[in-house]
């Protein structure tokens, strides 16, 4: 080989380095280019938020953590005194150290501390909720499925009806619910369920969509009905997952049946409203010390309960 032929094979390389230089330089560019249109827009998101607020932000940032130095209580003994509805030493006859009034008695001097039954009315709204939700999304996600159902405009109806069902907050449905049926845990069920069938569905129809199609095929093949193929042929499949995704539901519906309690929905969340509103910092600290350990122990419960179902190896990263 002569050096004349090895010289278009040098220029071939040289061009090929400066081509990559020149695309990394333009996608640094592009990237700069990017961080500062973003920044700006940061900013000028920022300052036109102080300029409307009637406040000002920034000028009152200095005093972010005032309202919360009102929360801290005088007596930390309070604490499980509120949590467990037991007499308060500071208690003068006011609403802030009544602790021992909100006794829920069951049978004789037995009784449940308020709170405690607060916090079980609200996992019972999430529970009652994911059930429903669990009972209207399996069939509706067989019916959304593209192998499952051959009728595309039966597909898309159902596709749409479930999008609308998850296209509003569960707290505004709440607040919707709450003016027609009054304040209570009943709007708050209503709300929880009807977005849970819309994000389920998807998950499940998803899920659905994925089977293996030969057993399908097989009941199909000796004449089963639509119905049978389903329920002996898909459903097998995908209880598994779809049990899955039902307690992860249910973790987030504990949580979202919390925040609809502040809106007249029941449970504890409307107790933890009124008692931030008006200062209770004794009271405040022992309902989120109560649903933060409620959170902690749901998802813990949830998670075991779904490795037990699907298996540990569906949350091992497979290589």
């Amino acid at each position: 080989m002569t050096i004349a032929d090895t010289q278009p094979h040098m220029q071939s390389t040289q061009e090929i380095g400066t081509a990559w230089d020149r695309m990394v330089a333009k996608r640094r560019f592009y990237t700069v280019l990017g961080l500062v249109i973003l920044i700006a827009a940061f900013v000028s998101s920022v300052r036109f938020a102080d300029e409307s607020n009637a406040g000002h932000f920034f000028d009152r940032l200095p005093h972010l953590f005032d309202f919360l130095s009102w929360l801290i209580p005088k007596d930390w003994h309070d604490v499980w005194r509120a949590l467990f509805d037991i007499a308060s030493v500071n208690d003068k006859g006011g609403e802030e150290f009544n602790f021992d009034r909100g006794r829920v008695y069951v049978w004789g001097a037995f009784y449940i501390p308020e709170y405690f039954e607060l916090m079980i009315v609200t996992i019972n709204v999430a529970l009652i909720s994911t059930i429903i939700a669990f009972v209207f999304a399996v069939p509706l996600s067989f019916l959304a499925a593209r192998n499952l159902t051959n009728s595309w405009p039966l597909r898309i109806f159902t596709k749409r009806l479930m999008e609308f069902l998850r296209a509003f907050p569960e707290i505004v449905i709440a607040g919707l619910f709450s003016a027609i049926l009054s304040i209570g845990p009943v709007a708050a069920i209503i709300a929880i369920t009807l977005h849970t069938i819309g994000a389920l569905g998807k998950l499940f129809y998803e899920v659905a969509e994925n089977i293996d199609m030969k057993p399908h095929e097989g009941m199909k093949a000796v004449g089963a009905n639509w119905w049978e193929r389903v329920r002996f042929a898909a459903l097998p499949q995908v209880l598994p997952n779809f049990t899955s995704y039902a307690l992860l539901r249910l973790e987030i519906n504990v949580r979202a049946s919390t925040i609809i309690g502040a809106v007249g929905g029941g449970g504890i969340g409307e107790e933890l409203k009124l008692s931030i509103s008006r200062g209770f910092g004794a009271k405040t600290v022992a309902l989120v010390l109560l649903l933060f350990v409620t959170i902690v122990a749901v998802d813990q419960f949830s998670a075991w309960l779904r490795r037990r179902l699907v298996g540990e190896h569906a949350f091992l990263l497979q290589h």
